[in-house]
């Protein structure tokens, strides 16, 4: 039986497809997290990369550009340092939000330290855009360069945002396309324009990953309250334990009447948490239809991802991506 055919999610199917692909990535990721004079930075970023992630920001590169029928070497190359960027985030985020587990693995920061994690961080940031600049394309460098900012603007604008009650939709929109849909369009897009394809499938593969994007993140939320801490590697109410007001959060809010605000206000914006306010968060999610609303917004973005697929060419790999923008949703119930 072939990889193929023992595959049975999306992003596995996709995994099985890219095979060959994907072990050259892994392989030139090893190669460039290497440092001569530095053995903590393959260590730190090791211990990240070894444990067990999807890849599927890389995959979604290399999907792209074989959807585009690419046929050079360099989405190896975008591909790798998608991942670079995507691991450089996560070692700066674990830092930034005290951390403690990853993919059900203690964080880097909690095993080594904040410096190191910050400092590798950067190191792998350094790492991605030397491998942008090997693919010889100035409007990659453009792409992949202006989603770092963006990414980096996003966190910001969420250390402002994420314990004011006055956030809103829209502000939160403009975090999540920062800090996780815009890798992912990146991702898509670059695979694109290293395959030369045509204008109209380039912006249709950054249109599938921004909503991809912004689907899986809003779904990340949701599963916060609503998912499995065996599954997720959280545990239920991180969220509100740190004080993060995403969608749930925010469409509760706007329907909360003095006394709901009352609590939302000291619990999000002051901090001033006791025992049993997860469960009145969860019995207030769920009287005002917060997770149900946010599920329904996460299916939205999704169907706007397919939607954008509709301008490339028919192709396996095509169908893969349809089917992926599914899978998202479908991680909750």
């Amino acid at each position: 039986m072939s990889l193929d055919e023992t595959a049975t999610k999306p992003h596995e199917r996709l995994g099985a497809h890219l095979a060959d692909q994907m072990q050259a990535v892994n392989a030139l990721i090893r190669e460039r997290m290497a440092s001569e004079h530095a053995p903590r930075i393959p260590e730190v970023s090791a211990h990240l990369v070894d444990a067990g992630g999807k890849r599927l920001r890389p995959m979604l590169t290399l999907a792209a550009a074989d959807l585009c029928g690419y046929g050079g070497g360099h989405h190896i190359h975008l591909a790798a340092t998608v991942e670079f960027i995507h691991t450089a985030t996560l070692l700066h985020d674990d830092v930034v939000d005290e951390s403690g587990q990853r993919r059900g693995r203690p964080t880097a920061n909690l095993l080594w330290d904040n410096k190191s994690s910050v400092l590798v961080g950067d190191y792998l940031f350094a790492r991605s855009f030397q491998l942008m600049v090997e693919t010889g394309s100035l409007r990659v460098l453009d792409i992949l360069a202006n989603a770092a900012a963006t990414i980096a603007e996003g966190e910001v604008l969420q250390l402002t945002a994420a314990q004011d009650l006055k956030t809103d939709e829209e502000i939160y929109l403009k975090v999540v396309r920062g800090k996780t849909a815009a890798l992912f369009s990146a991702a898509t897009e670059v695979g694109g324009v290293i395959a030369g394809a045509p204008e109209e499938q380039i912006r249709a593969l950054h249109t599938y990953g921004d909503a991809l994007g912004i689907s899986f993140q809003i779904v990340d939320d949701l599963l916060d309250y609503a998912g499995q801490a065996s599954a997720t590697g959280k545990n239920v109410g991180d969220d509100f334990r740190e004080r993060k007001l995403t969608l749930p959060l925010i469409k509760a809010v706007a329907k909360a009447d003095a006394e709901e605000r009352a609590f939302w206000s000291r619990t999000i914006e002051k901090g001033d948490q006791r025992d049993g306010d997860l469960d009145r968060a969860l019995a207030l999610l769920d009287k005002h239809q917060a997770l149900v609303d946010t599920r329904t917004e996460a299916l939205a973005w999704a169907a706007r991802a397919k939607e954008a697929l509709t301008v490339l060419p028919e192709h396996p790999v095509r169908d893969m991506l349809s089917d992926l923008a599914d899978y998202v949703v479908a991680r909750v119930s």
